[in-house]
């Protein structure tokens, strides 16, 4: 086609609409019954009201709705050539279209079958329901102006029809409603003299065309179980009960749900659609081929060309499938909602998002353009000059600004299509002969001897042993040849000084417990980056490698590139769990065990995160304490939340409960595996407070502690609750007050008061944010002799001292003398003593921090604070450094020096001793 311009090429038409050839026919045949279809966007009730005036006027149903079809036509190009009119409402309109017509073609089939067999039963004499699922862009709701419908029919159960009161013409359900397909084909499919409604496909049924034309639920539910293969999955993507209209509302079409979203959406991360996908591709682009032999210019297709709809369409579905199973949000069928989710999930950069949507809309318009000539299935380009410049003057360009266009769009699709699915570089091999080192799938494996002299000895001593396991030889070809060739990408890397050996050995290991899951190989192998991550961080130290055995599904986190970059956001971690919230009660799975499981992935995930940050060296030791601390607090807040949205005895719409954190939740200095110090209490005058608050918090307990399939969150301690391990789980706010105010007979230790200085409130109302902070205002302020005080703590460290006995020449960064209990013990007998005339002591700040103001309060001699605080800093690091690699926090006693100095020369400063 050859881009030229001219002064036709643009040419100035009042009505750019009267000159389809589409348009010109319609209006010769049915410009008398053009009132009939109300002026304006055709709705579903003006098309319903336009079929039942055709029907008054005597045409039957078939042919009410074949002649509407031509009216909506009609009505579509002059809303879209003449007025611009968006996407949607093509569209949507002829989805609307097609509901209508399925829904009234329904409700005559099966009135006409139950006239000569009865009504279909189950086993108990119930009526049976009949579902009508709309695949692909019917149920996307995204047809265009010549799609065909692709449909699944499925009914409820098995059983026989009624029969007639004679006890004559029962038929099995599976003969009834195979007889209703038929007739639903005839009545909307067939061609006529109007035409047809729409054609009709049911390829995609089970068993494709050689399947029963409707099947029961149950025969369903063991074809996608048994033989559902991974294409079929980016079918039922899409997949929506469109009619009759009464069983789309009904409670009974969570049924066919609840067997449809575990077929698509896997509970783990599943790479392993990556290289169904490309077969599947792959057979498509041939196909257009084939039929595009012969026929210059038919390559030219807008719809399975590169760069075309089918490739927006793909990378859209792959990613919702591979995720969705994890985050429900993704789930959705339109292309353009599903790009924006997509966004908002990180899953695809904004402005990219943004570059696909517009080329999606762009391309859909071009196709409904080449369908207003001649009503054809087709999504090729005109070869006709002038029918290639009246499709660019309805859009407002010239032709060869609409192939400019149309280029531009393409190029963007065709490159991020080929960047998932890892398609040849320009200029780079991709015959038979080729080998992919990079993305993409390959079941062809390397040889195995040849491996084993690539890699270093240790390693090749590992690999060497997977020769005789049984969990290897049991491997699909596929699998293995995955297997290995993620260990020959780990001995490239180690051979290039890219990788070290421990973190290659630590592979091993974690691929050698892993061999079943064999999505997670796919997912290394497609993500060459998560591959490189994963070796950073299990060559960084011992105990990231445990985590990941643990939760390996995590690993997909290090495919982000902006997770280096980023830091933890609570904001945007508990909108996100809100969207998976929303999206699993759309469904209806927001069942009790799904949000448990929900609430550990988004927690493992953000820990995960946040230790590859740690272990890159890209966060300081503080900050891993202030995101751990912070993701802690999102997860009580939000599990707070769900649980009293569903505890039956809740009397009220929000809890008047308040959870405050002690101890490293307190001070903000959680670590990878912390539990919480956390005390309950409550301000409620409600008589049935005690037992709906005592049940509450029984139940956010067990939210946070129970093991499941996804592992854990929490442990939880509650032993600083007034009177510890005897005293109520959750008290009054009244009664927590007068404990720690030292009122009546039953008050607060010293050591609780001590521990009162590191006490955060976590969550609950404002007003119980002030209470609480007035509360531990009078504690840390309240009078004290100092001699006593300092006996007490004294007393309290040399306990903790014997609980924890050091041998001899060794040091332990946290119990020995010198070590970080002594910073601590120093820096809350400073708040407990001097906090009323030195209110900076108040704030809870950490002791780095408090160290600080004290010794500016003139408290601490000079110097010994910064010089005690440097000292905690770096005892922190040790004992961080220590525990990520498992290895023991003590060691002999000359090592670290200084900081013990330090710590001495502090307690002295305090205690004179």
């Amino acid at each position: 086609m050859v881009c030229s311009q001219s002064a036709g090429d643009a040419p100035t038409l009042p009505a750019p609409s009267s000159q389809s050839r589409l348009y010109q026919r319609l209006q010769r045949r049915y410009g008398a019954q053009w009132q009939l279809l109300a002026p304006g966007e055709p709705t579903r009730e003006r098309m319903a009201a336009a079929v039942d005036a055709l029907q008054a006027g005597g045409h039957d149903l078939g042919g009410a709705l074949r002649i509407l079809r031509q009216l909506v036509l009609a009505r579509l190009i002059e809303l879209d050539c003449d007025q611009g009119a968006p996407l949607a409402a093509v569209t949507g309109a002829m989805t609307a279209l097609a509901e209508l017509a399925l829904d009234r073609a329904c409700a005559q089939v099966r009135a006409e079958l139950d006239a000569h067999h009865g009504a279909p039963q189950d086993a108990q004499g119930q009526p049976v329901a009949l579902w009508i699922v709309g695949m692909g862009k019917l149920g996307a709701r995204e047809l265009n102006v010549s799609s065909d419908i692709d449909l699944i029919y499925v009914y409820a159960s098995d059983g026989e029809t009624t029969g007639l009161a004679s006890g004559r013409g029962r038929l099995s359900n599976h003969e009834y409603f195979a007889r209703a397909a038929r007739a639903l084909h005839a009545l909307i499919g067939e061609t006529t003299e109007h035409g047809f409604v729409f054609r009709m496909d049911l390829a995609l049924r089970p068993h494709g065309n050689s399947g029963p034309p409707a099947l029961s639920l149950a025969a369903l539910e063991d074809y996608l179980q048994s033989q559902g293969r991974e294409w079929e999955r980016f079918a039922w993507l899409k997949s929506r009960v469109v009619a009759p209209r009464a069983s789309v509302a009904s409670s009974e079409v969570q049924a066919l749900r609840s067997v449809v979203l575990p077929f698509v959406f896997r509970r783990y991360l599943d790479y392993n659609v990556f290289e169904a996908l490309r077969v599947l591709h792959r057979q498509i682009r041939e196909h257009a081929m084939r039929r595009s032999a012969g026929r210059p210019g038919s390559g030219n297709d807008v719809k399975l060309s590169r760069g075309g709809i089918r490739e927006i369409e793909f990378t859209v579905q792959l990613l919702q499938v591979v995720r969705g199973g994890q985050f429900p949000e993704l789930r959705c069928r339109p292309t353009l909602e599903a790009l924006q989710r997509l966004a908002r999930a990180g899953l695809m950069e904004q402005d990219k998002a943004q570059q696909l949507g517009d080329a999606y809309t762009f391309l859909r318009r071009v196709e409904h353009r080449i369908q207003y000539l001649d009503d054809q299935q087709t999504h090729v380009l005109p070869t006709r000059d002038d029918d290639l410049a009246w499709m660019a003057a309805t859009l407002g360009l010239s032709s060869c600004d609409l192939l400019r266009e149309l280029d531009h769009h393409r190029e963007i699709v065709a490159q991020e299509f080929d960047t998932l699915l890892g398609g040849p570089e320009p200029g780079k091999c991709s015959g038979k002969g080729c080998r992919k080192n990079g993305n993409g799938d390959s079941t062809s494996a390397p040889d195995f001897d040849a491996l084993l002299a690539e890699l270093p000895p240790a390693v090749a001593e590992r690999v060497a042993a997977w020769r005789g396991n049984p969990r290897v030889q049991q491997l699909r070809e596929q699998a293995r040849g995955r297997l290995l060739r993620i260990v020959e990408r780990t001995g490239q890397w180690l051979a290039q000084g890219q990788a070290s050996e421990v973190a290659a050995l630590r592979l091993i290991d974690w691929l050698d417990t892993l061999l079943r899951r064999e999505s997670y190989l796919a997912l290394l192998l497609e993500r060459p980056l998560a591959h490189r991550h994963l070796l950073d961080i299990l060559g960084a130290a011992r105990w990231p490698a445990r985590y990941l055995h643990q939760h390996p599904g995590v690993i997909d986190e290090l495919a982000s590139g902006a997770l280096l970059a980023e830091r933890f956001d609570a904001a945007a971690f508990e909108h996100e769990l809100a969207l998976r919230l929303q999206a699993l009660a759309s469904t209806g799975e927001d069942d009790d065990e799904n949000l448990l499981d929900l609430l550990r992935r988004a927690h493992h995930a953000e820990v995960f995160r946040t230790l590859a940050r740690d272990t890159e060296g890209r966060i300081s030791v503080e900050q891993v304490a202030d995101d751990l601390s912070l993701l802690a607090d999102s997860v009580l807040r939000v599990t707070s939340q769900w649980c009293w949205s569903r505890l039956k005895k809740r009397h009220r719409e929000d809890a008047q409960l308040a959870v405050i954190g002690y101890g490293k939740l307190g001070g903000k200095e959680l670590g990878y595996g912390s539990d919480l110090d956390i005390v309950f209490v409550f301000d409620d005058d409600d008589e049935r407070a005690p037992e709906v608050y005592a049940a509450f918090v029984r139940k956010l307990i067990n939210w946070l502690t129970a093991k499941t399939g996804e592992g854990d969150l929490f442990e939880i301690d509650t032993a600083l609750r007034p009177n510890g391990s005897s005293g109520l789980l959750v008290t009054s706010f009244d009664a927590y007050e007068d404990y720690q105010r030292q009122r009546g007979s039953n008050t607060a230790w010293t050591w609780e008061h001590q521990a009162m200085t590191r006490a955060r409130f976590v969550l609950g109302s404002d007003a119980l944010n002030a209470r609480f902070d007035a509360v531990r205002q009078a504690v840390i302020t309240a009078p004290r002799d100092a001699a006593l005080l300092a006996a007490e703590i004294i007393a309290m460290r040399d306990r903790l001292h014997q609980a924890h006995p050091v041998p001899a020449g060794q040091f332990d960064v946290k119990h020995s003398h010198g070590g970080m209990v002594d910073v601590e013990f120093a820096v809350q007998y400073l708040v407990l003593l001097h906090s009323s005339e030195h209110p900076a002591l108040q704030d809870n700040k950490g002791n780095i921090a408090l160290l600080q103001r004290a010794e500016a309060a003139g408290l601490l001699p000079l110097g010994v604070g910064e010089a005690a605080a440097s000292a905690y800093r770096s005892l922190r690091h040790v004992q961080h450094r220590a525990r990520l690699n498992e290895e023991p926090t003590r060691m002999p006693q000359e090592e670290l020096a200084g900081e013990q100095a330090a710590v001495r020369a502090l307690w002295r400063a305090v205690f004179g001793a």
